[in-house]
């Protein structure tokens, strides 16, 4: 099988005229200065990215959209209309709601999500007779839906610093982080889904245990991901009960390390970026989230010049789209320091694809190479955003100015799942998306 790209960014440079083989669901050979599609092979007409990475999910916040903007408020208003959303999801209704939404991010170029998954146990916290039923719901979705998931299962133990769980939470609570780890040792990676480990945030961990979910992980070797810093009540009510910053406490009890991200890292000290960025912690900013609730802007440049590695996810999905991520990273950058240019569009990219594979324990996916991971997608160049520049100033035309819905293809494992704008085994995402959320405000 092969794919013919008009044009496509090999990570440093765009070039004309590229020949993807595939074979196993992986890239065999890449051949540049093909200057017609040779015969038999899929043609992508527009720019060819490797496959987006979307490193923060919360699938069922989509269900928000719309709804949370309504009125003003504060990111702990904005969770309550969030809890009153995950009261009234069940297995079936999780699965529809992630499936069209995991098929809305394959639309948008994304191959593979991390999904930040917390919702464990029926309203009141009594466990499924399948005590996962929930992820493998999650999983399923993705499968349907063609893409790659990383379920990052999360411990969600406490409402804060020595509090209980309140009713809201107690379907996100195993009790403790043994039987959080009990729990989540049942579920199996696949072909398409790798399980890795989350702490909600050091305020729903008590710090004592936080040592289990990172021992669990590291056992397995697999991707733990964290909330930090992203409100400032947090970091005081962590000085208030340990002394300390929340990057210090996580710091303290092994949690940080290479294959540890951090999501948000907002507001942080020096020392935090430094302890950060010395570590290989990495780093997922979700500027399109971040700024609809109001949390604030994140020192990004400083935690990846201190090592910290940069990737984008869109968390509470206002939007499903990466190419705004990346630029918002850069734009709010800008509007901080009064500076341009802090990233180049190649740095934005990788972060949006490669780093962000990274993240969720893919090191072989988001890169045009042989023996990468077949995921690819294509952008149109001829659209009213992306018409006019020269092919050659294709990632920067990627990240400035296209959108999710400049999309034309997207591959994942050698599968065209995307063709034209419209995806091959969901006949009408729009509609799933409709009835998905609609069941869940009846």
């Amino acid at each position: 099988m092969s794919y013919w790209a008009s044009h496509a960014w090999l990570g440093a440079h765009v070039e004309p005229g590229v020949l993807l083989d595939v074979t196993e669901g992986r890239i065999s050979a890449v051949r540049v200065g093909v200057g017609t599609p040779p015969r038999g092979a899929t043609v992508l007409r527009g720019l060819t990215l490797p496959g987006l990475a979307n490193t923060h999910s919360h699938a069922f916040h989509r269900a928000l959209r719309a709804t949370v903007q309504v009125g003003s408020g504060t990111f702990w208003t904005w969770r309550e209309t969030m809890y009153q959303a995950a009261s009234r999801l069940t297995p079936d209704t999780y699965y529809d709601l992630a499936r069209a939404v995991y098929a809305e991010m394959a639309l948008a170029g994304i191959t593979a999500v991390g999904e930040f998954h917390y919702l464990h146990h029926a309203p009141g916290g009594a466990p499924y007779d399948n005590p996962n039923a929930m992820g493998e719901a999650l999983i399923a979705a993705a499968a349907e839906a063609g893409i790659r998931i990383t379920l990052l299962d999360t411990a969600y133990l406490a409402a804060g610093f020595g509090q209980p769980p309140n009713p809201s939470q107690l379907r996100f609570s195993d009790t403790t982080a043994d039987a959080w780890a009990e729990r989540a040792s049942l579920l199996k990676d696949s072909d398409h889904a790798l399980i890795g480990a989350a702490v909600h945030s050091v305020r729903a961990v008590p710090a004592a245990q936080l040592g289990t979910v990172a021992a669990w992980a590291e056992e397995r070797r697999a991707p733990l991901h964290v909330h930090l810093s992203e409100q400032t009540a947090e970091n005081d009510a962590c000085q208030a009960a340990h002394g300390r910053t929340p990057t210090r406490l996580l710091a303290d009890h092994g949690v940080l390390g290479p294959r540890t991200t951090g999501i948000h890292n907002t507001h942080l000290t020096d020392e935090d970026i430094e302890l950060l960025g010395s570590s290989g912690t990495g780093t997922c900013m979700c500027p399109t989230t971040e700024r609809d609730l109001a949390d604030g802007i994140g020192p990004a440049a400083a935690l990846q010049g201190a090592g910290s590695p940069l990737s984008l996810g869109s968390d509470s999905h206002a939007v499903i789209d990466l190419f705004e991520e990346a630029r918002a990273m850069e734009l709010d950058e800008r509007l901080r320091t009064h500076i341009r240019g802090h990233w180049t569009a190649g740095a934005l990219l990788r972060a949006a694809s490669a780093d962000g594979h990274a993240a969720l324990g893919r090191p072989d996916a988001g890169v045009l190479e042989p023996g990468a991971s077949a995921d690819f997608t294509t952008i149109a160049l001829d659209t009213v955003r992306t018409a006019g520049p020269a092919p050659r100033l294709g990632a920067e035309t990627a990240v400035f100015a296209a959108s999710a819905a400049d999309v034309r293809h997207t591959v994942v494992a050698g599968r065209h799942l995307v063709r034209d704008g419209r995806h091959t085994l969901i006949e009408d995402v729009p509609a799933a998306l409709a009835s998905a959320v609609a069941a869940l405000h009846r």
